[in-house]
């Protein structure tokens, strides 16, 4: 602990939040908090997926380095600011009453997201409290929206407990209730991975419309190159396996039906290159690196790494180190709600 931690701890200057992970990784999002924090104190509300933070910093400071050094494993944060005893029997009056005497809500569009663990105290669904305290609501004369809000009202059952806090939705990492973020899933849909795109698209701030070209690495079935070609980008995909049957005759698409160490193309050919193969991290970053001739500089790379291990941290270290070495630039390392035992790298070449 330094001396500014030190100080804030003596002083009492403490910050609460809920936070949370994919499932199974919670405690790496608590490491990545205590590698830049320091001491701090948890306490699990749902197992291997959300916890509850104490930091030993002023909450405002500590949001705004985690929103300004996005950690890989922490997908959502929710500010505490009122600690409520659920079997309290005007919990959700005293919630309200917090609420209504914050002047910045009144009026304005919030969104109301309650979320609540299998052990919580309160009998009623998620969704059900939620129209519970939003009809409790109605003296803010506020517009209610799921998206697009200018604050979030965040309200977390737990145990015996009700954790209440209001925020920026840039504040929380994500605007998505506990940073699941949902996409409708569309008739004739190839697979579920076209979500983990449509899903960086959204994180990384990509407009994947503004590429020509794209190599897709390891493409079979073709859910990347789906959604690839749905953007207008003309799309080369290697894979020895079968692509969809939907895609066969298309245009704008060159199908290599071979192993990626089996073909090459011309320097700077592409302008975006994929690759969502279930290769062990080595084995990806060495064939990826030997196709990045055919990326342009300043060309973009959206590559999954697979979580192989119980190290992932030093894995991610290790492969962002090969990618570097290899002249890529690491622009964000996420893991994204739709990875399961992955992360997504977002890479430029220099």
């Amino acid at each position: 602990m330094d001396d500014k931690q030190l100080t804030n701890e003596l002083s009492g200057t403490t910050s609460r939040f809920i936070c949370t992970a994919n499932h199974g990784f919670a405690p790496y999002a608590q490491e990545e908090l205590r590698r830049r924090f320091g001491k701090l104190k948890s306490s699990v509300l749902v197992s291997g997926e959300v916890i509850l933070v104490t930091l030993f910093e002023d909450a405002e400071k500590a949001v705004d380095w985690i929103v300004s050094n996005p950690p890989i494993f922490l997908r959502h944060i929710q500010p505490v600011q009122l600690e409520l005893h659920a079997d309290l029997e005007d919990t959700l009056e005293q919630t309200v009453r917090f609420l209504l005497h914050q002047n910045h809500l009144h009026g304005a569009k919030l969104a109301l997201q309650v979320r609540k663990s299998d052990q919580s105290a309160f009998a009623e669904s998620a969704g059900q409290l939620r129209e519970k305290i939003q009809e409790m609501l109605s003296g803010l004369n506020a517009e209610f929206v799921v998206r697009d809000a200018e604050w979030v009202i965040s309200v977390f059952a737990a145990g015996d407990m009700l954790y209440i806090g209001v925020s920026e939705p840039r504040f929380n990492l994500s605007d998505w209730s506990g940073g699941a973020i949902r996409f409708q899933r569309e008739d004739g849909q190839i697979s579920r991975a076209k979500f983990k795109l449509l899903e960086a698209e959204s994180s990384f701030g990509i407009d994947f419309g503004a590429f020509g070209t794209a190599l897709d690495i390891g493409a079979a079935p073709g859910g990347w190159t789906s959604f690839l070609l749905e953007r207008g980008l003309r799309v080369t995909a290697v894979d020895p396996a079968q692509m969809h049957e939907s895609l066969q005759n298309n245009p704008a698409l060159r199908i290599f039906k071979k192993n990626a160490s089996e073909v090459s193309f011309k320097d700077g050919e592409f302008d975006l290159l994929v690759c969502d193969m279930s290769w062990s991290p080595r084995q990806m970053v060495k064939l990826v690196a030997e196709l990045l001739p055919s990326l342009r500089p300043g060309g973009t790379a959206i590559v999954t790494v697979k979580l192989m291990h119980k190290k992932p941290m030093a894995l991610i270290d290790d492969t962002i180190a090969s990618f570097e070495a290899a002249s890529m630039q690491v622009q964000r390392a996420k893991q994204l709600f739709h990875n399961r035992d992955e992360i997504t790298l977002y890479m430029i070449k220099y």
